[in-house]
């Protein structure tokens, strides 16, 4: 469990990392897009050739590795639209509009978020005893630019720099 413990501490870093990133660099709008899509698109790749194939493979022929990808779809968009209905609509806004709505919509979206990550870094130090270097590096990438385009808007709505690293710190 320490080790699942250690890993997933590593990967959920570049959430602090990305903030600080953040409060101690000016990004335009256009490159919190560009580094948010390439987190996007590093992860769904992990996803898509790690996990998914591994998934297959374990599953010998049968259909549960599509069932849990629409399963975990459903959970996913659902919690989406219901934290958007909550006032969370804007909680990445890069130029700070998250300020109206509530700012425990960026700490449920990014633990929404987080939750599938942590369970597949431990399940894969039980079923394997070790952790798939794409997939960590991948989550790793993937929660950089999350918490760079957060912390850009929080920063602008007038968050406190101490707030704002330490709502990653939590989420951490």
């Amino acid at each position: 469990m320490g080790e699942a413990f250690l890993w997933g501490l590593v990967a959920g870093s570049s959430l602090i990392i990305g903030g600080i990133l953040a409060l101690r660099f000016r990004f335009s709008p256009r490159t919190i897009a560009l580094i948010m899509a390439f987190g996007a698109g590093v992860l769904i790749s992990a996803v898509s050739f790690d996990l998914v194939a591994e998934a297959v493979d374990l599953a010998g022929g049968h259909g549960s590795p599509v069932a849990g990808l629409f399963a975990g779809s459903l959970v996913f968009f659902t919690g989406d639209w219901l934290i958007d209905r909550h006032g969370g609509s804007a909680r990445k806004d890069s130029q700070g509009e998250q300020e109206s709505g509530s700012p425990l919509s960026i700490v449920l979206g990014t633990v929404l978020d987080g939750i599938p990550e942590s369970m597949v870094i431990g399940l894969t130090i039980v079923e394997g005893g070790a952790v798939s270097g794409a997939y960590l590096a991948a989550v790793f990438m993937s929660n950089l630019p999350e918490a760079i385009g957060s912390s850009t808007g929080l920063a602008a709505a007038g968050w406190k720099h101490a707030r704002i690293i330490g709502l990653w710190a939590g989420i951490t």
